[in-house]
């Protein structure tokens, strides 16, 4: 029988939890950000909810910030084992020619790995890129060609590197919503590393310097990532901040000083975090609605949410939740319990819908002949326009 979109029925303790105590809230009563950034984006990690894009899709040069990218490939080759955190690096003459922001590096030193992790994450040192860059793949431009397939793999499609420093290229470009998955597959898959990010300052070559970042340690939650800053690109910065147990990842460029950057950085997590609160919609192992089944030994499977989904709303006043399940049914048997078979969808005023998955809550055999009789007798009363008894 071909599947077609349904809607099942949600369950009356489901509705309880999601309506419970929520008012109807105007389509006007959203949450403003006047933000003085030309390019914009900000995700709730905890939901992955967009708060604000402006140009996030586009590419940019992306200044600094693209190192996120170097480092991010030096995490996997720790990973992988191809080098170690106590493995020395060789400097180049070019390594320790480069401008900008810098390490100190020297020909004569070996820094390890660690020591250029610190370098990057810290300093924003253009020379420890251009060492980790061509340890790992040669050349600067061959670890380019890498590191922008790598980014392909990743999903980052709006990505490509010509340098390990964002160093001022034509063709040297990532957009916001590239960085802001950059930074959650560094913050989800690397937890080990991020703390770097955050250390107050570095000390090489008896050269100490502090780190770039602004907000770090001043009781906002800000934690990491990187800044950036060019001509073409303006000031720039790929950050996250981290208040009770919600986690935000905010990237923007084309400010005019570095006191705006740390401005609207300020602004940016404020807003975040006092004007949007988190709401439950689902706790794991819910059983949400049902679905029909076709030739199967039930007529229906129930629908369960894997794990707990939640959602922001407006601090400020009270939402009303609109929720539905659907689903491509009837579902043909047989099922097994935890496959992936519907869809839930919630829809908070002011954003864009949201979509959970939900699973098969048992199992449902392909059924004997009176099932197969009684679902093609469904089919044939449906086209009839008759219900069956």
């Amino acid at each position: 029988m071909p599947a077609i979109r349904l809607r099942a029925r949600l369950t009356a303790a489901f509705l309880s939890l999601v309506l419970i105590g929520l008012a109807p809230l105007s389509a006007s009563a959203q949450v403003p950000f006047e933000t003085r950034a030309p390019n914009i984006l900000v995700l709730d990690l905890n939901t992955g909810q967009v708060l604000i894009d402006r140009n996030s899709d586009v590419p940019l040069p992306p200044a600094s910030m693209s190192k996120l990218m170097t480092l991010l490939m030096l995490f996997e080759s720790i990973e992988d084992g191809r080098v170690t955190m106590d493995t020395t690096w060789t400097v180049s003459e070019r390594a320790h020619a480069m401008g900008g922001s810098s390490m100190f590096l020297e020909t004569r030193h070996a820094p390890t790995t660690e020591d250029l992790i610190r370098g990057i994450a810290v300093l924003s040192g253009n020379d420890a890129t251009v060492v980790v860059a061509e340890g790992l793949a040669g050349s600067e431009e061959a670890f380019g060609q890498i590191a922008t397939q790598r980014a392909r793999e990743l999903g980052m499609t709006n990505t490509n590197i010509m340098n390990a420093s964002g160093w001022p290229h034509p063709q040297h470009r990532m957009s916001l919503r590239d960085l802001a998955t950059l930074s959650s597959l560094i913050l989800n898959e690397f937890p080990q590393y991020y703390p770097y990010l955050a250390e107050p300052e570095f000390t090489w070559n008896n050269i100490t310097q502090p780190n770039r970042l602004p907000l770090i340690g001043t009781g906002l939650g800000m934690d990491g990532l990187k800044t950036g800053h060019t001509t073409e690109a303006g000031y720039a910065l790929t950050g996250s901040a981290l208040q009770g147990t919600r986690r935000i990842v905010f990237v923007f460029s084309g400010l005019t000083s570095e006191r705006e950057r740390a401005e609207e950085a300020e602004r940016i997590i404020n807003w975040a975090f006092r004007q949007f609160a988190e709401r439950r919609v689902a706790q794991g192992g819910q059983v949400l609605a049902e679905a029909e089944v076709w030739m199967g030994e039930a007529a229906s499977v129930p629908l369960v949410a894997t794990q707990e989904h939640a959602i922001l709303v407006p601090a400020m006043g009270t939402t009303e939740l609109q929720a539905r399940v659907e689903y491509d049914g009837p579902l043909s048997a047989p099922i097994a319990q935890g496959d992936e078979v519907a869809r839930l969808i919630v829809e908070v005023p002011g954003s864009a819908p949201l979509t959970f998955p939900l699973v098969a809550g048992a199992d449902v055999a392909r059924g004997g002949f009176a099932p197969r009789m009684r679902s093609a007798a469904t089919v044939l009363a449906d086209r009839m326009g008759v219900t069956l008894p």
